[in-house]
């Protein structure tokens, strides 16, 4: 398993070969997986998917927004079905020519050729999947997270004191259990003063509330959620004014949100297309959002606020 993803060895070998080493360790974290998998099953909500009924829903748009494409391919034993495959070969046009499929449920490796005998549908025009986009958010959530825990640890220490001997620091530690303890009133030893009066140990102050930055850290991380969901195509006002928005803001947002996933978009319906037109089967996907409204339901979508 890969993020709770099912894929064999190799795959998850291949995934983890592409992620070169690193000063800043939030990677492989389970902080970061967490991130990964919020912000992937936000990303495979965008698009609305009519499928064949017998196909595995969730191993298929793990395999197209995971690896960038899949194979539907016709088998003997399983009829027409979507597998993960590798891509060989290329025309003129430094197109892939074949699929190569290993699954060890079917016969063999098969190798049909794109076109004739089998289809891919890709998300991107590259053949690429989102991952990258995915583990770039997931790794700033991951730090924005980790620093607003320790941000959290460290508001707890208010004072530090500084004792010349083992007995002064006991009878400070008292001091505090007696504070703690929610006494009326603390009796300390005369002796932690000297004769002039001033005191005879040092007290670190940590000003907590300057030093507090746990707000502003999580409203950094709204912000950077909502610039994933502009590159992944979900409505959201991506935006660092507090007051309302005027209307050409609002439509600016729109278009930056849907640029690069009408091109997504446009790739998907064309694979459907091919698909279909080879197998005749029902496969086909649209907008789940448009115009800020899940389409079917009248309810507006949830944006983040900024």
């Amino acid at each position: 398993m890969y993020n709770g993803i099912p894929f064999p060895a190799d795959y998850i070998n291949a995934a983890n070969s592409v992620v070169s080493p690193s000063t800043v360790h939030c990677r492989n974290t389970s902080l970061s997986l967490y991130f990964q998998r919020y912000l992937l099953q936000k990303a495979m909500s965008v698009f609305k998917w009519e499928m064949p009924s017998e196909w595995s829903k969730n191993y298929t748009l793990y395999t197209l927004y995971c690896w960038g494409f899949f194979a539907v391919v016709n088998t003997d034993r399983y009829g027409v079905i979507p597998q993960a495959c590798g891509l060989r070969g290329y025309d003129v046009f430094y197109q892939p020519t074949n699929a190569i499929i290993t699954n060890p449920l079917l016969t063999g490796t098969l190798e049909p050729r794109i076109g004739l005998q089998c289809e891919l549908v890709r998300l991107q025009p590259d053949y690429g999947g989102i991952m990258d986009i995915v583990t770039y958010y997931a790794d700033m959530l991951a730090l924005c997270a980790e620093s607003v825990g320790m941000n959290l640890v460290n508001s707890k220490l208010a004072y530090v004191f500084a004792a010349e001997n083992k007995a002064m620091a006991e009878t400070f530690k008292k001091l505090y259990d007696q504070i703690a303890a929610g006494n009326v009133a603390a009796v300390i030893d005369k002796q932690l003063f000297r004769d002039d009066g001033k005191a005879n140990w040092q007290m670190f102050n940590q000003n907590v509330g300057q030093n507090y930055i746990a707000d502003q850290v999580l409203s950094d991380m709204r912000k950077i959620e909502a610039m994933f969901c502009t590159d992944v195509g979900i409505p959201n006002a991506n935006t660092d004014k507090k007051e309302r928005l005027i209307t050409d803001e609002v439509n600016a947002n729109k278009v930056e949100t849907r640029s690069k996933c009408d091109l997504w978009l446009e790739e998907l319906k064309e694979s459907c297309e091919k698909v279909r037109e080879m197998f005749d089967i029902k496969l086909d996907v649209d907008w789940r959002y448009k115009g800020g409204v899940e389409v079917g339901n009248d309810e507006p979508v949830r944006t983040v606020q900024l």
